[in-house]
């Protein structure tokens, strides 16, 4: 049914609300049996690019020359000389690596890419995994109603950061944010009301937000359920300096 037009998504300059409902299939480069969905790319003014990859079973995703985020949403997907990856686990890989990606069983992951900031003093990072049930979560701000799970270490070779945010129902952040970092949002789980700008939108599971420096922000958290997203934001570099 096409609901006459109706959807949830939307795009403004400094933001974007992107639900199911829109979402179109496409396959990269160096996919096989295998497609994805461009959530943000520099085409939206954004510096990064996020994108759900969605396998059959045996499906493969190339390498890339930028650096690369894997969190897997559903299935198994594994690479050489890594454990095998089940749902909430992830997996970083550096710039230039040549590594490919392929699912076990039908699979889907959501996929961040961006071209690496060297900083002077500081090593670029190596390729890792790891299991979001294994980080230790952490009040935000002091508030044990909104935990926050940091999925890539803190010291400054990384230049950018992901991180997974819970909130008990009715939770909402301390503030309305604006600053410089822009993010890439993916709804994990429940929903609520996420503030973008002048404008209030009801966000659920599966919703991706694109927030561009200095959007207003602000979410709090609806239903029985907590609600729990996925987000990248750029991260321990000055900006301006490249």
């Amino acid at each position: 049914m096409h609901k006459l037009g109706l959807t949830r998504s939307a795009r403004e300059r400094d933001h974007m609300l992107q639900t199911p409902d829109s979402f179109v299939r496409a396959p990269l480069p160096g996919m096989r049996s295998a497609t994805a969905v461009i959530h943000a790319a520099p085409a939206i003014g954004a510096k990064f690019v996020q994108y759900t990859a969605e396998f059959e079973a045996g499906g493969t995703l190339g390498s890339s020359s930028a650096q690369r985020f894997l969190y897997v949403l559903e299935g198994e997907i594994r690479c050489e000389g890594l454990p095998t990856l089940g749902a909430g686990a992830y997996a970083y890989f550096p710039a230039q690596s040549q590594d490919i990606v392929c699912a076990t069983t039908a699979a889907k992951a959501m996929a961040i890419e961006k071209p690496y900031e060297p900083l002077d003093g500081q090593e670029a990072p190596k390729r890792f995994a790891g299991r979001e049930k294994d980080v230790e979560p952490q009040p935000l701000l002091g508030d044990p109603s909104v935990e926050v799970r940091a999925l890539l270490p803190g010291h400054l070779g990384f230049d950018f950061a992901v991180n997974v945010m819970t909130y008990q129902p009715g939770a909402t952040l301390p503030m309305v944010e604006a600053h410089v970092m822009e993010h890439g949002l993916f709804m994990l789980a429940g929903g609520g009301i996420y503030r973008l700008n002048d404008r209030w939108y009801p966000v659920a599971a599966g919703d991706f937000i694109w927030m561009a420096p200095y959007c207003p922000q602000w979410f709090g958290a609806l239903g029985k359920e907590p609600a729990k997203y996925l987000i990248y934001k750029d991260w321990n570099r000055t900006p301006g300096t490249r």
